[in-house]
């Protein structure tokens, strides 16, 4: 170690609020190192090779730090005990593993004495990673491709662990399930075990084409984070009925160039793009030809964001979130739990008061303190290690300011908050759909010489007397019954949606929707819950009582499969899209089309279909554009022009998607007045129009991986209440990418939901109508049921008869049911219906009566029922 005015620098930094150089040393570091510590208020890394360098944080900057002689081979790993006192250390190197006692190592410098450490192990060849038990009566060591345990107190090897194929990377003590320990290894594979007895409880396969670096233990959540070299990360679930399956995977490359994008963008649309960072700059305008640099995960480790965003603005933003630190070679990632999504990026090579611009190693200090976190990295080139001082809250205000005053310059709300603009499309033909005034009744008009035609009513041929009308009395009474009674029969009871009702978990119905196997497109429940309307392959439209036992209506007429239906607000229309450019609506109350648009009005196949601003208009995608339609309805007929339709239609206006081929996925909401609508295209963004404006208010770009292929809303229920600002919660899903939950007011990815297998189908999703629970197909022949505030699944059991895979996935609004789950294959005419109760949440005070759902299964098949308590 060189001399202090040499070794030592502080203060230095360009931005000192945001990051600074709160110590520089320069010492001669071993080739060797792969682990160094920071924890509890300290720093612990090698000095001169084969001395043990430890430097409390708490102390003056100045202040000497504590040297331990113990070594004769240069040190590989460090690391800190779990408690704080007594506060243990523990050093390895080629010869021997020692665990020093601070408290004593200092005490006996002070009174003069050479300190002396436990040696608790000796030639177990190269360690590339240590770490204490929960109780620090432990050490796992990780030499080679095996796992030591030794005790903490001797020299005694209490158990070895063997199976891995390649040097393990990183082991971490799982501290509520006794005796087992997680191990990632340069194999690229993960393994659970019982360090106690030895025994191997899992092991996963081959997670990557790079070796795994690091590993996190999430204690609230009960998963494990791991990390690759080239900048995977993968979260997989520890819960026991989850059998460690994975819940998450995210490529902080992509992550990092989208919110490079992000900051650019929100730069130039506040004009301010000259100030935009240089970092910003060189990323999103890289040369041609360029090397990109790999992204090791050197380092994942918790964020005390309860105490780094402690202003009331930060902690609303922080409120029941969870962020982790990623350290890689270039600077710190700080990374949202629940959507995965960068928050904030610290480039070391963005300050030019730091002296690492590429780091070869990084530890973190878990708990902040003052709002701050300090890091402890070594360089890559030289010899030097430096303690940073990192103020999480400053980083990411400094970083996302042009992102919030960009995107909150016009909050954006689903449930319309202004009168609608002299100007807006939605002025058009407002009443156009109103029933038209009728004649006036009870007058005879005068009967003129005219020559017999038939009309619904025959009149008089010419004579000058008045037609005897007794006689078609009881035809007219008959048809009056007939159309009172259909009515009648499509009114729903305005009851409260039943949270309390015992589930029922009894086989209730079954029906086939054709004799031979006919794909299902699409599927919807009525507004009440009393109807399903299905679309299927062989270019119908069937109707069914909510609970399948009688098919009310059987609609043709379309020369192409049904790919949409939507039901009306008022449960007396349906409108139907297929693949044969028509879009045909239809009276519940008969069985022939009201409305028929032909093929001459769209050049592509319509997408969707659905009606909007409370039956006011349809709304419609056809290509890269979105129609808005006004109406009238007239389903009276004339007996002798019956091909001629009095309903109506005038297009109002085309609103085309940017930047897109095709609009892959449409959603409005139909039951209360919304002026948004949200489409989704082919080049995987997602728009916003603000219809009462008329005109397009915000995008989102790069929204999955691929095109998203539907857009599911909470679109309200009369059986239910919530707070208006559950309205503006969205999900979007697309193959391979899993779900996605935003929020309209923010354009944020608020939460992520994977687990599911969703990677060769356009799996649907479907919310509840109490607006807790997401229910998602998937093609790996399960259905899961999520809570919308956990990032968590249930699903039935696998069975080897089970050959179906769910793609659309509707809830019933009913009144009179509990809440009812259809699920639809893609390959199989059945449909039925199974129910299963879902335990309540962690926050089982709240939704312990929310918590119970119905879901359905193949009728071919015999499921076992099985309640699976994920919390």
């Amino acid at each position: 170690m060189e001399s202090e005015g040499d070794s030592c620098s502080w203060g230095r930094s360009e931005d000192p609020e945001v990051v600074r150089e709160k110590r520089l040393f320069k010492s001669r570091l071993p080739e060797c190192l792969v682990q160094v510590a920071c924890g509890h208020q300290h720093c612990a890394f090698p000095l001169n090779r084969n001395e043990l360098c430890v430097w409390n944080t708490a102390g003056s900057p100045a202040a000497q730090p504590l040297c331990l002689s113990g070594h004769q081979h240069a040190i590989s790993a460090l690391s800190f005990g779990s408690k704080i006192n007594p506060l243990l250390v523990c050093s390895a190197s080629h010869e021997r593993v020692i665990v020093w006692n601070l408290d004593e190592c200092t005490t006996k410098l002070r009174d003069g004495l050479t300190p002396q450490g436990i040696i608790i192990g000796t030639l177990l060849r190269l360690v590339l990673h240590v770490r204490f038990s929960p109780d620090d009566q432990q050490v796992a060591v990780c030499a080679g491709n095996r796992i030591y345990m030794l005790s903490a107190k001797n020299e005694a090897i209490l158990v070895k662990l063997n199976g891995h194929l390649a040097p393990v990377t990183a082991a971490e003590f799982c501290t509520w399930e006794k005796n087992m320990l997680i191990s990632v290894s340069e194999d690229r594979s993960f393994k659970v075990w019982d360090y106690s007895t030895g025994l191997l409880m899992y092991q996963s396969g081959i997670l990557t084409a790079f070796p795994l670096l690091s590993l996190l233990i999430d204690e609230e959540k009960r998963q494990i984070i791991t990390g690759c070299a080239e900048g995977q990360l993968w979260i997989f679930s520890l819960s026991s009925d989850h059998n460690y399956r994975c819940v998450a995977h995210t490529d902080l490359k992509k992550e990092r160039e989208k919110f490079y994008n992000k900051i650019w963008k929100s730069e130039e649309e506040l004009g301010g793009r000259e100030n935009a960072s240089e970092l910003c700059k060189t990323n999103s305008m890289k040369p041609e030809g360029s090397v990109e640099a790999s992204l090791p995960v050197l380092l994942i480790e918790h964020c005390d964001y309860s105490v780094c965003f402690h202003s009331e603005e930060n902690i609303c933003c922080a409120q029941n979130r969870s962020y982790f630190w990623i350290g890689t070679s270039t600077g710190l990632l700080l990374i949202n739990l629940a959507n995965l999504e960068l928050e904030a990026f610290l480039c070391y090579k963005d300050y030019s008061g730091l002296s690492i611009r590429f780091a070869r190693l990084c530890s973190l200090m878990k708990k902040a303190v003052n709002g701050k976190v300090l890091c402890l990295i070594t360089s890559m080139f030289e010899d030097i290690i430096a303690v940073l001082e990192v103020n999480p809250a400053l980083l990411v205000t400094s970083q996302q300011s042009g992102i919030l005053k960009s995107g909150n310059e016009g909050s954006l709300s689903v449930i319309a908050r202004c009168p609608l603009l002299p100007t807006s499309p939605l002025c058009k033909n407002l009443n156009k759909n109103k029933k038209c005034p009728s004649k006036t009744h009870g007058v005879k008009s005068t009967v003129k010489d005219q020559p017999l035609v038939f009309h619904n009513k025959i009149k008089s041929s010419g004579y000058t007397a008045a037609p005897q009308m007794a006689m078609f009395s009881p035809n007219t009474k008959l048809k009056k019954n007939n159309v009172s009674k259909c009515k009648t029969s499509f009114k729903g009871k305005n009851k409260e949606y039943p949270l309390e009702s015992s589930p029922p978990i009894n086989h209730e119905a079954e029906t086939s929707v054709s004799f031979q196997p006919t794909r299902i497109c699409c599927v919807q429940y009525s507004g009440d819950g009393n109807y399903l309307a299905c679309g299927l392959a062989n270019k119908t439209v069937l109707i069914f009582n909510s609970d399948l036992t009688n098919t009310r209506h059987v609609f043709a007429g379309h020369d192409g499969a049904v790919n949409s239906v939507g039901w009306s607000h008022d449960k007396k229309w349906i409108v139907s899209a297929s693949d044969d450019r028509t879009v045909r609506v239809w009276s519940v109350c008969k069985n022939e089309p009201a409305l028929i648009l032909g093929k001459e009005m769209f050049q592509r196949a319509v997408g969707f279909a659905q009606f909007y601003f409370m039956d006011t208009f349809i709304l419609l995608c056809c290509g890269a554009e979105f129609h808005l339609l006004s109406f009238h309805l007239d389903a009276a007929k004339d007996d002798l022009r019956r091909y001629k339709q009095k309903s109506i239609c005038k297009l109002v206006q085309k609103f085309p998607m940017a930047s897109t081929v095709e609009i892959t996925s449409l959603s409005a909401v139909n039951d209360f007045y919304s002026y948004i609508v949200l489409t989704a295209g082919s080049n995987r963004a997602l728009e916003v129009f603000d219809l009462n404006a008329g005109h397009s208010t915000a995008v989102i770009p790069e929204v999955h991986t691929r095109a998203v292929h539907q857009i599911c809303q909470n679109k309200g229920s009369a059986f239910s209440t919530k707070k208006p600002e559950a309205y503006n919660l969205f999900m979007t899903t697309a193959v391979g990418d899993g779900i996605k939950l935003w929020d309209l007011r923010t354009l944020k990815c608020e939460r992520r939901f994977e687990g599911h297998s969703s990677h060769s189908y356009p799996c649907g999703i479907a919310v509840s109508p109490c607006g807790q629970f997401i229910a998602s197909g998937s093609d790996d022949k399960l259905t899961y049921l999520r809570c919308i505030r956990v990032p968590f699944h249930i699903n039935w059991e696998d069975t080897q008869n089970l050959s179906l895979m769910w793609l659309l996935v509707p809830f019933c609004h009913s009144s009179s049911l509990p809440p009812w789950m259809v699920n639809s294959s893609c390959f199989c005419p059945e449909i039925c219906q199974h129910m299963e109760h879902w335990p309540s949440c962690s926050e089982k005070s709240v939704l312990q009566r929310e918590s119970r759902l119905v879901t359905g299964v193949c009728k071919q098949l015999n499921i076992p029922f099985k309640s699976i308590d994920f919390f």
